[in-house]
């Protein structure tokens, strides 16, 4: 039994594969898709979202070095 040389992987073959997938992937994130944006209501809006707590402060505080 004879078995076939596997052909090796010539650089440019390589390089020509690491660029289509790279543009694969540019084009994937650029095509519009079904962009899961939940609407807020104005409620959500107006809620108030951040709070300088206790623990909030302490980390501040020992962050600032």
């Amino acid at each position: 039994m004879k078995t076939e040389p596997v052909p090796q992987l010539q650089r440019r073959d390589l390089l020509k594969s690491l660029g289509l997938g790279a543009a694969g992937a540019a084009a994937a994130t650029v095509l519009p898709g079904g962009e899961a944006q939940a609407a807020e209501s104005p409620q959500e809006q107006v809620k108030t979202r951040y709070r300088e707590t206790e623990h909030v402060k302490r980390f501040y505080a020992l962050n600032r070095l």
